[in-house]
């Protein structure tokens, strides 16, 4: 039975399935990989990309639905109807073809990248002067890490680490007894021997421990080998954590280690291995035939970064991206005081596009002005050399009162978290981690100043985390406000996090777990009211709320129309009839990470319009602390609503999802759609900092809204 027949039989016939949803996501990374017209090692690195985000699908969703199945098996999924046994049960089927296509553009790619001599080497294909360095290498840098072990010497399965790869070897000692051996494949050398010579020939590190790995066992027959990895449940739950206030800290760093010992619910081999190797494999490990993945590519291929680092600048510039630098914002000058422009109107900056340079030097300036009384800050995910973590210790080293609201339950994030809450408490920044039960997600910085004898504020409400190195990678905003309203409700904010108090009242500001999505169902209830009048656009990585999904689908049924942003996940189906018939969801997968939050309702100089650190997901608007800000600003509201029409308009990197959660390939075909828009490649080019948009832009946008509109909402 059809997946969509399916879904509709056990389910609301307009809902899908979340986990379904994410896999047909990570299709479209794949899809990139696939793309000819993306530069040959952009593409080997969405294959990453899709490698990587497999792995954490697997280590937190699969294994929170294993942790399901222990605790509620017979629980429904409330979208689709599927049982928790059904759900698994389609993630793996979906796994295998994604996984079997991944092989097959791997191949395709590592072809076309030996024309420009770039070429992960096998064992058979060596030359003899390849074969002498090898053993060379291999003998000096990787053998004196090496540790074989097999079962008789007491080695335990149960010890395999998470992710990490190892070459498992099948045996045969003198008596004719089959048995396991086993090398983990060292993290301490490079992951890539390149050849010497004048192209890019490398063998990776698991390729080379394999080879040899016979020589290892001396006392037994080698029958044959393989490369494998495992994949842990890593969803580990604080909600039952119980430790004093003070202890915190310890108690989140000690549930992270306990991690490592979760079960396994993948395993992943490399080449094609005996019927009788894969049931040693499958015993000894613990897994089912179904959570085994063969595979024809490198289990991790992270090592994709290396090659682009590592080869010539002749070929990288055919086989990258072009580069691109982020811009200084034309409307902020360089020499003058952050603080003071703020005060004359508010500012956004929209990463990776803006530089995130006009951020930095508020906080530097906060911590060095002596109006400055205080600065508070919410931090999830940190560079590992942050500069705004050291800004934060100079001000606290100033003598400023510095709060920082430290998540320390960001997940995979947790030990660097953890790092820099010491750091920041011995500089004398005062360490807070919020409300017990709930992450705070929320990105907010607030600057309290004396000016002319009054408090005064400046307040940045951020759609993505304080993290210089994702900012020139994640498409994010931050919107910095000099609003006395918001300020104090900034204040309240963190005054109601150290108390530990989610339902505080707040002028301006909507804080989840309690407002945040009663405001957003408010604003979708305005727009029902003016019936086929009403317009509502929402960008956002995820829809999964059933309240939200349920009102935007009775906002259709009024004649609403609604569009949709969504990178990731959607559980709504768009386009059907008498449902959900005036909903249109689009993606867009690019060479940056769509990451921004805004929510739009109603058109024009009265529409209600507010940035977020919330996605439309009930975990971010029931489970954590999130803030969503409106925006009063007509410069800012033009710069945002310029941001929602372009991505409306891109024909290169968006496509439509689908009401079977399929996409429909790009939004327009390239011979039909006049001029090509690629909304990424266009703000790189076009900057959002503008008092008007020009005539030529208007008329630029009307023809190419009228085009969009006319193609798809007639389909």
């Amino acid at each position: 039975m059809p997946e969509d027949s399916r879904t509709i039989a056990d389910g609301c016939e307009y809902m899908l399935n979340r986990e379904l949803s994410w896999l047909k996501f990570n299709g479209r990374v794949l899809a990139e990989a696939e793309d000819e017209t993306v530069p040959l090692l952009e593409r080997f690195h969405f294959l990453s990309i899709f490698t990587s985000n497999l792995d954490e699908f697997f280590m937190v969703r699969v294994g929170s639905l294993y942790d399901k199945m222990i605790f509620s098996p017979q629980e429904k999924d409330d979208k689709s109807g599927w049982s928790v046994e059904e759900q698994l049960e389609h993630i793996y089927e979906e796994t295998i073809v994604l996984s079997r296509k991944k092989d097959r553009i791997y191949q395709t790619v590592m072809e076309l990248l030996q024309e420009y001599q770039i070429e992960d080497k096998k064992a058979v294909g060596l030359t003899k002067e390849e074969q002498k360095y090898a053993i060379r290498y291999y003998k000096t840098r990787i053998l004196p890490f090496l540790s074989p072990q097999t079962e008789e010497d007491g080695f335990s399965l149960c010890g395999l680490e998470n992710k990490k790869l190892y070459v498992a070897v099948r045996l045969r000692d003198k008596k004719g007894k089959i048995l396991l051996g086993w090398i983990s494949v060292p993290d301490s050398v490079p992951r890539l021997l390149v050849f010497p010579g004048t192209g890019f020939c490398y063998l990776r590190v698991e390729t080379l421990v394999s080879i040899w790995a016979a020589l290892l066992f001396p006392e037994y027959e080698t029958v044959e080998r393989c490369i494998l990895s495992v994949t842990r449940n890593e969803n580990i739950s604080y909600a039952d954590l119980e430790c004093e206030k003070n202890d915190f800290r310890d108690c989140v760093s000690k549930l992270v280690k306990e991690r490592t010992q979760l079960p396994v619910v993948r395993l992943e081999v490399e080449g094609n291995i005996s019927p009788e190797f894969m049931e040693m494999l499958e015993k000894r490990i613990g897994v089912s035939r179904s959570q085994v993945f063969l595979s024809r590519s490198p289990l991790d291929l992270s090592f994709a970064y290396s090659v682009r680092d590592l080869i010539s600048p002749k070929y990288r510039r055919l086989l990258v991206f072009p580069s691109y630098e982020p811009r200084w914002p034309e409307d902020l000058k360089k020499e003058e005081s952050m603080i003071a422009q703020i005060q004359r109107r508010d500012r956004m900056l929209y990463f990776p596009y803006d530089s995130i340079e006009p951020f930095l030097m508020l906080l530097s300036e906060a911590a060095e002005d002596e109006r400055v009384a205080s600065i508070k800050i919410t931090v999830y995910r940190l560079a590992s050399a942050s500069k705004i973590a050291r800004a934060l210790c100079r001000a606290a080293e100033n003598g400023k009162q510095v709060t920082v609201l430290v998540e320390l339950r960001a997940r995979f994030d947790e030990e660097n978290n953890i790092s820099w809450s010491k750091i920041l408490e011995e500089a004398g920044c005062h360490v807070i981690y919020g409300p017990e039960r709930l992450k705070c997600h929320s990105k907010i910085l607030c600057i309290t100043y004396w000016e002319n004898g009054e408090r005064d504020y400046i307040t940045q409400i951020g759609t993505g985390n304080y993290n210089e190195k994702t900012s020139r990678a994640y498409t994010d905003l931050s919107y910095m406000t000099a609003s006395k309203a918001v300020g104090e409700d900034a204040i309240r904010f963190f005054e109601n996090m150290e108390a530990g108090r989610t339902d505080g009242e707040y002028r301006q500001l909507c804080v989840s777990p309690v407002g945040l999505r009663n405001r957003l169902i408010a604003c979708i209830e305005e727009e029902i009211e003016k019936k086929t009048a009403g317009y509502i656009c929402m960008k956002a990585n995820s829809l999964t709320d059933r309240r939200i999904i349920n009102k935007l689908k009775e906002a259709s049924c009024a004649g609403v129309q609604v569009q949709l942003i969504l990178r990731g996940i959607c559980c709504l189906r768009p386009g059907i009839a008498n449902v959900t018939e005036n909903i249109q969801v689009t993606s867009i997968v690019g060479r940056y990470l769509e990451h921004a939050r805004i929510y739009c309702f109603g058109r024009g100089v009265t529409a209600k319009i507010y940035l977020s650190s919330a996605d439309l997901m009930t975990r971010n608007l029931q489970k954590r602390v999130e803030i969503a800000c409106p925006v009063t600003d007509l410069s800012i509201r033009r710069q945002l609503l310029w941001i929602l029409k372009i991505q409306l308009m891109d024909n290169v990197k968006a496509c439509l999802r689908l009401s079977d959660g399929s996409y429909s390939g790009k939004c327009c075909e390239k011979e039909n759609a006049g001029k090509q828009v690629d909304s990424q490649e266009l703000f790189m080019r076009q900057s959002i900092h503008m008092e008007e948009i020009s005539q030529e832009k208007n008329f630029f946008l009307l023809q190419q809204q009228l085009h969009y509109r006319k193609k798809n909402f007639r389909s």
